[in-house]
This record gives structure tokens, sequence and C-alpha cells, in this order.
């Protein structure tokens, strides 16, 4: 017994020292297969993730641009009416979102001023024809000598005052939308129809019928979408790539499989707090569809122009950031940090961080997803 015990406890002890230096090197191992952001493999890891490689090419990329705006309407295309001398809202059947006619009356104000107004204008027009009478009466009197020349200058006088009181007193009454042309006597009236400067419809209403106004107040907003555009806000960084004439693709969120077609018109030249330009595109075909204050998605077709690109496998995405490895050589591969473009059959744009690489350069094409989880995981057991 004694011997068989003894026998057991040797062979424990060889098998202890004879585990040592496997686990030993195994530890070794894994650390020279990771340092930095460096991954070396062994010929048969290589094998077992069917890595392959290839060099950067240069391609004529075709890129678009995403950004957003909304449906905006010229200056000249939005009209805010009031009322210039004021008064009391009688009547309107206008709603929100109704068409209008230019010259189609669409409110009816009314107010004293305006009989006093008309009342002055009638009495300043009888006063002036009076005064023209009496001043030709005068004029031929005085070519015969028959009144002193100052007695005329007067009456001259009053009649070029009573002329500009007439004139002034008809341009008070068109400002009122009233004409000086058909007002008589029995036209006299206390109201006042406010009409429609342009065809367009209602976008806002902000008086009740009751309600005074004063001269400065907003009765009503008309829009005629007639015009409308797609103001777009573009990052201050690619505004390089954009020019006047640039074919733009416009949809909303709404109906993202209805397209619009649009060029660039006008790009701004002053760049606001966040740090975007607002650029202007006309659309070659109008839509009743689309209205002012709309959101809508665009894509910016961009002028072709030649930059690197390998296939997109190659590209691996940690930590919101793009890298590509590039061939070492013995089977080290570096992560390099890149800028992903644009992708086009299969091929990606890449902008390397630290400068272009050597043409003869050679980069992991397939494969580099295996290498990052070989990369960070060893790194993590560490």
């Amino acid at each position: 017994m004694y011997r068989i015990t003894f026998i057991i406890f040797s062979f424990m002890l060889l098998s202890a020292c004879g585990n040592q230096p496997k686990e030993a090197t195994k530890t070794a191992e894994k650390q020279t297969e990771t340092t930095g952001n460096t991954v070396t493999l062994t010929a048969a890891q290589q094998k077992n993730t069917g890595i392959t490689t290839g060099r950067l090419q240069q391609k004529v990329v075709s890129a678009t641009l995403k950004v957003s705006g909304q449906i905006d309407v010229p200056p000249q295309n939005i009209v805010t009416i009031s009322v210039p001398m004021g008064g009391y809202l009688q009547s309107t059947t206008l709603l929100p979102g109704q068409h209008v006619r230019k010259g189609q009356g669409i409110a009816v104000v009314q107010d004293n001023q305006y009989v006093q107004l008309q009342q002055d204008y009638l009495t300043a027009q009888t006063n002036l024809t009076l005064l023209k009478r009496e001043y030709e009466r005068q004029k031929d009197l005085n070519t015969g000598k028959a009144i002193s020349d100052k007695q005329y200058q007067q009456t001259e006088a009053d009649y070029r005052i009573q002329q500009v009181t007439v004139k002034a007193l008809s341009e008070k009454l068109k400002l009122a939308n009233i004409d000086p042309e058909r007002l008589t006597a029995e036209t006299i009236s206390r109201n006042v129809t406010v009409r429609s400067p342009i065809d367009g419809y209602v976008a806002r209403i902000n008086v009740n019928v009751g309600k005074y106004v004063n001269p400065a107040d907003v009765l009503f907003e008309i829009v005629n979408p007639g015009d409308i555009h797609l103001a777009l806000n573009v990052f201050e960084k690619d505004l390089g790539k954009l020019h006047i004439g640039q074919k733009v693709t416009a949809y909303s969120n709404a109906q993202p499989g209805k397209v619009y077609q649009c060029r660039i018109i006008l790009i701004n030249r002053n760049v606001s707090q966040d740090r975007s330009v607002e650029v202007h595109c006309h659309f070659d075909q109008s839509d009743k569809l689309l209205v002012p204050g709309m959101f809508m998605n665009a894509e910016v077709q961009l002028d072709n122009y030649e930059a690197p690109v390998l296939p997109q496998d190659a590209i691996v995405m940690w930590q919101n950031q793009s890298y590509v490895f590039a061939v070492k050589g013995d089977g080290q591969y570096d992560m390099v940090p890149v800028t992903a473009g644009s992708t086009q059959e299969g091929l990606t744009e890449v902008t390397f961080a630290n400068g272009q690489p050597a043409p003869e350069a050679l980069f992991v094409t397939h494969g580099a997803y295996a290498l990052l989880m070989q990369l960070k995981n060893t790194g993590g057991e560490e």
C-alpha cells in the first residue's frame, strides 16, 4: 500500500511540472498576437479566416448629398392684407385654405371717416370747378388790364392750391379702395370693400366680424403657390460641392415613393449660427400637393470625380469609426482609421486620416471583421 501511494504522488508531481510550460507558452502567444492596433496571425489562422488582400483602386465616383428643407414661396408671392385707414370689420366669407382671385372682394370695413373723406373730396371738387372758372375770368380781365396783377395772382394761387387739395383727397380715396372717378353724392357710403391683390389661397385669418382693426393690423395673409420652391439647409462643409443648375431629387416623409425633380437656382452666401446655408431649388413641375411649409428630404446629384476605393467588405466599424486593415507582412495587419464615402457597385470611397498610402500598399479586402474580432476579443481577454 505504501508503494502504491508513492507511485501516485510521483505521477501527480510530474504532471503538474509538465503543464506549467504549456500554459506559460499559451499566455505568451496571446500577448504576441495583438499589440495596440496590430494583429498577428499564424499561417494556419490566415488560412482558416480566408483573408484576401488587394490594392487601392482609382474609380470615378458619382455621389449624392442628402439634405433636408421645406417648401417656401418668394416674398412677392406672400401678401399680408390690412386696412390703411382702419375701421370695423363688417363682414367676410374667407376660410383658411380658400382660393381667391385677384380683385375679388374678401371683406367689408366700415367707419365714419370714410364718409367724411368722400364728403371732403366732393366738396373740394366742386370748389375747384368754381375756382377754375374764376381763374379763367380773372385771366381775361388781367390781359385787358381791367384788374391788377396782384388780384389775378391771388386768384391763380387759390386755384392751384385747390388742385393740390383735390389730388391729395383723390389719392386717399384710392388708398381706401374707393374710385374717385365713380364717386358722386348718391354713391357716398360708410362701407369700404377690401379686395385681394393677387390670385392665391388664404393662409391666415387674424380677425373676426365686429372687431376694430388699426391700420397696422394684419387681417389676412394670402399665398400664391404658383412659384413655390424648395429651400434646403446645407452645412457649410458641403457648400463647395454645389453650384447653380445642379439636379436635385426631393420627396416627402408622407410619400417617399413620389419624387419631384428640381434644380438649384440660388445659393445663399450667409452662413447661419448652426453653420448651414440656405439653398433654393425650383421644381421642374409644380404640384398642388406641395404646400408652403411642407418638410422635404432631398438628394443633390454631385459632379463625378475620381477617388480611391476599396471593396465594401474591407471596411469595418468600431466605436462609430471606420477602419481598414493594412498589410504589414509576416501575418501582421494594422487597423487604420478612414472616412468612408459613397458606395457604388460594391466599392466604397475611402479617405485616410493619416494621408494617402503608397500605391503598392496592400489592404485586407475580405476577412476584415474576423481580424477585428481577433484584435478586440483578444485585447479584452488580456
